[in-house]
């Protein structure tokens, strides 16, 4: 890979000594896998930076955006929604709910299941969290134009849908 494509070595990396700026990167770093698992720990450290007092993660403020955005949804819906394995959505809205952020009620069309929705408080937070979980996205992207921004945002939701059969649970794309 030519010196020019390749991403500048970290300061931390160059004033420890634990590699140089003229050593070529390790064949990790033409992995995709291996990159787009290093940008997850980045976001979640930016996540954490801007929205650390509320104690939830990206993925209980997904679920609460999506109960916002979309109303009463089941398990299976916010799997759906989110990505996520509906086992992991269940012990999730637990959470939640012990926090009094969401509620959950017998689905009168399926006995079954349950349906969620937000509190007030779920609502109020969800609506808090807002202006640091975009800083957040904003601080991730901030190294990029608007053009490459669009661009990486455009190929990321390409990259889902193409390979989303392989996700542990379908995302809902529409």
């Amino acid at each position: 890979m030519p010196r020019s494509a390749r991403p500048a070595a970290s300061k931390s990396s160059r004033n420890s000594g634990a590699a140089h700026a003229d050593e070529p990167r390790l064949p990790l770093w033409s992995r995709p896998g291996y990159l787009v698992r290093r940008l997850h720990q980045i976001h979640y450290a930016l996540w954490q930076e801007e929205c650390r007092a509320e104690s939830l993660t990206p993925v209980q403020y997904g679920l609460l955006s999506a109960l916002a955005i979309r109303g009463e949804l089941d398990q299976t819906s916010l799997a759906e929604e989110l990505g996520v394995d509906r086992t992991n959505v269940a012990e999730v809205l637990s959470r939640l709910e012990a926090r009094k952020l969401v509620r959950r009620k017998e689905n009168p069309a399926d006995r079954r299941a349950r349906l969620a929705s937000l509190t007030v408080r779920g609502r109020q937070l969800t609506a808090q969290m807002f202006a640091g979980m975009q800083r957040a996205q904003d601080r991730l992207l901030a190294p990029l134009t608007q053009t490459e921004r669009d661009s990486f945002m455009a190929t990321l939701a390409r990259l889902i849908e193409a390979n989303n059969e392989y996700g542990r649970t379908i995302l809902r794309s529409d």
